[in-house]
């Protein structure tokens, strides 16, 4: 029996490991280029190109938002009761959803940009104006028509537990994209010498021609896979299943996923709508500095956030498969501890890679952004939002597999209503207490995600019987170790300095520092238990720290 947990416990492990690591090498290039793009477009073309991207991606949850892990779920359990043929049939029906969403969505997008446009900037003088806000918008409503189907391939190939291809797709799609904004930005606005909103109009074509891209490896990789898709369980009597039944299960499965998506992304609007306006009439901040402040929360800042929620997608990819198979099978013992186990991994990746990019905030910035008035302040705060972010998206995904549809509808929309209540507010709290004033909208999108983490946990607890008593310990174990860390990092800080004016000087600080961190946070962890608890009796066999 111990056996057999620490084999579940070493396959969903493995799936993690393999799908985040893909993942965080796609977003650590995303962090990479912004250095040369920011370069060349600067503070006001990371505004130009945040507007579009937010507006993007609201309207991307809405087209494929759901569909790689509702898809992952479905075709998960078809394949541990050995419904090939079902299984198969879901690819077909769902990438018909796909494109037919895909096109509704950009229709939509390409009519609405001039009316989204006028809502973003409204009355206010700002440097962008409103024909370049619906230009951008209008360029990346393309992409609405190519990513849901490459989502759903996706989702099929995570199914069934291949996550190679998904990730070698992701990481394929990033260098397409990377290579299409630097050289198309330098082109456009260096040698054309052609506006700034021509040059972000380039860098956001980027996204559907990495997607493209992405979609033809992913169909050779189809092509090669084809046993292992159509091989099936023997002596199992398949029954017919229906494709409006297909298409129900597609549709229910993929409604949470989109909420979660569709939700996160609203408290992006929240801030695209209210941030420069408030700033400037709350606050007392000029146009410009306001809409400085929006670029870095909206694009250069979140650049880093994304990085970091690559762990928890990562994660919560390889989690959904296995817990719906666990689910089919009524192993609720398995269901706990995946959930345990995936929280706890979570938290022991994510809580010290965030207070290290808040220690170093300054050496960060200045080496990928340059010297900046808000930005270190603004990175060294807002790098926290992306811990709740992961928190919300992991418990929200892990509370729809129950299919309890209502209990994430609630979460959700209670911490929309928190961050409604409080942005406004925090704003002038903050600017009256003499803190920066763009603390109050960190602030309350971070009260927002965790008022949703919380009450998921709670339901989980409560009605589904999920006992976080482990995770907990762990979680106590992280946090000890991870002020360990950061007192030594102190003291250090004491003797060396974390950053310098000398930008390429800050590389060495990031070394030394990160090196210090790792070693002090992995001796405290182990000797804490924590590394054996998550990884299971294996990592003994590396001794990499002697007792």
């Amino acid at each position: 029996m111990k056996k057999n947990i620490t084999m579940k416990k070493s396959n969903f492990i493995n799936g993690a490991f393999v799908t985040t690591l893909g993942i965080i090498i796609t977003k650590l290039l995303g962090v990479i280029y912004v250095i040369p793009f920011h370069l060349v477009v600067g503070d006001v073309g990371g505004e130009l190109y945040g507007y579009a991207y937010t507006v993007y991606i609201f309207f991307l949850s809405i087209s494929t938002a759901g569909i790689p892990l509702s898809i992952s779920k479905i075709v998960a359990e078809y394949q541990a009761l050995g419904f090939t043929k079902a299984k198969n049939k879901v690819l077909k029906l769902s990438s018909k959803l796909a494109i037919i969403f895909g096109i509704i969505s950009a229709f939509i997008l390409f009519i609405l940009s001039p009316i989204i446009s006028e809502l973003v900037l409204g009355n206010i003088n700002t440097i962008n104006t409103k024909e370049d806000v619906t230009l951008v918008i209008r360029v990346v409503s393309l992409s609405l028509l190519v990513v849901p189907f490459l989502s759903v391939y996706r989702g099929y190939f995570e199914g069934h537990r291949i996550f190679n291809a998904p990730s070698i797709s992701q990481v394929i799609e990033q260098i397409v994209r990377i290579i299409v904004i630097v050289m198309g930005c330098f082109i456009v606005t260096k040698i054309l010498n052609l506006d700034l909103s021509i040059s972000i109009a380039t860098a956001i074509s980027a996204t559907f021609i990495g997607a493209l891209v992405a979609i033809l490896y992913l169909l050779y990789k189809a092509n090669k896979n084809k046993k292992v898709f159509k091989s099936s369980i023997k002596n199992v009597n398949e029954p017919i299943v229906k494709d409006k039944d297909i298409y129900k299960k597609i549709i229910m499965y993929a409604i949470p996923f989109i909420l979660i998506d569709f939700f996160k992304s609203f408290y992006n609007y929240i801030d695209m709508f209210t941030v420069v306006k408030n700033l400037v009439n709350i606050a007392h901040f000029t146009p410009k500095d306001a809409e400085i402040v929006m670029s870095m929360i909206s694009t250069w800042a979140n650049k880093f956030n994304m990085a970091m929620l690559s762990i928890s997608t990562g994660i919560v990819v390889s989690l959904i498969p296995t817990l719906a198979t666990s689910l089919e099978k009524k192993d609720y013992k398995d269901v706990s501890l995946k959930i345990n186990q995936g929280l706890s991994l979570l938290l022991f990746l994510m809580i010290p890679i965030s207070i290290l990019i808040s220690f170093l905030s300054n050496a960060i910035w200045m080496l990928f952004y340059g010297s900046s008035t808000y930005g270190p302040s603004v990175l060294s705060f807002f790098i926290f939002v992306g811990l709740a972010s992961a928190l919300l998206i992991s418990f929200v995904t892990i509370l729809q597999s129950f299919k309890d549809i209502k209990w994430v509808l609630i979460s959700l929309i209670s911490g929309i209503l928190v961050k409604l209540l409080f942005n406004s507010n925090l704003i002038y709290t903050f600017y009256s207490l003499n803190i920066p004033s763009y603390y109050g909208i960190m602030t309350s999108t971070i009260l927002g995600y965790l008022t949703t983490f919380i009450i998921s946990v709670i339901i989980l607890k409560r009605k589904y019987k999920i006992n976080f008593e482990e995770s907990t310990k762990q979680f106590l174990n992280i946090i000890i170790s991870s002020i360990i860390m950061l007192i030594v990092l102190l003291i250090i800080n004491i003797f060396i300095p974390n950053y310098s004016t000398n930008r390429l000087l800050n590389i060495i600080y990031i070394i030394i520092f990160g090196i210090i961190s790792l070693i002090v946070y992995l001796i405290s962890t182990y000797k804490l238990s924590v590394i054996k608890s998550i990884f299971g009796n294996k990592i003994n066999k590396f001794k990499f720290i002697k007792k």
